[in-house]
């Protein structure tokens, strides 16, 4: 996961909340979180790079849209994100007494 860019990582953990989620529904939970709108030419390609990454899985829906899911290999590297991030972190208390 460290090659990803953070748009990319908030991706994966978009797409790891759901199960197959479509562009859109990305879409709309991405841009309540930035409080912006997300251009569908900044949305698909990042999609398309974490999917030529083994990352996640792109399906078709339908004719129109398609769905993303994780890969087994997507939900290691959230693991060990959250392992690391949980590491770099001080126990709340501690940070608290400080």
């Amino acid at each position: 996961m460290h090659d990803l860019t953070g748009f990319q990582r908030d991706l994966l953990y978009v797409v790891a909340g759901y199960d197959h989620p479509n562009g859109l529904g990305i879409k709309r939970d991405l841009e309540s979180y930035y409080e912006q709108e997300i251009h569908h030419s900044r949305l698909y390609p990042n999609l398309d790079t974490l999917a030529d990454k083994g990352l996640v899985e792109k399906g078709e829906q339908d004719r129109r849209a398609n769905y993303y899911s994780l890969t087994r290999r997507g939900w290691r590297e959230i693991e060990a994100r959250r392992e690391w991030e949980s590491e770099q972190l001080p126990d709340r208390e501690e940070a608290i007494d400080q």
